[in-house]
């Protein structure tokens, strides 16, 4: 007999960024919720790294994380921090975007 929760592989279309733990994942955690409005956004602090996604598409920008942070703030800071991410991943030099083109 199988266990219909196990034999099956898990789908999923979440995406985001796996983030160190560091000055900056309040404020990426903060822009995240800030910037896809309308989204349930998961955060699994793991200590000494932090999971945060949502399903689809994230976006993340430079102007909301320099307001959560009160400070200015390069993307490249990010990508400095960032362990890992689910989904694909475009970078610009004002926004960061985690994204699936095809649903499960």
């Amino acid at each position: 007999m199988t266990n219909p929760t196990t034999a099956e592989p898990r789908r999923s279309n979440r995406v985001g960024p796996v983030l160190r733990a560091s000055s900056i994942t309040a404020g990426v955690i903060e822009a995240a919720h800030e910037d896809n409005p309308g989204k349930e956004i998961h955060v699994d602090d793991k200590i000494a790294y932090v999971r945060i996604d949502c399903d689809g598409e994230m976006i993340l920008r430079r102007a909301t994380l320099e307001q959560a942070l009160g400070r200015p703030f390069a993307m490249s800071e990010l990508e400095v921090n960032l362990g890992s991410f689910a989904g694909r991943i475009e970078t610009a030099d004002d926004y960061v975007r985690f994204y699936y083109e095809k649903k499960l």
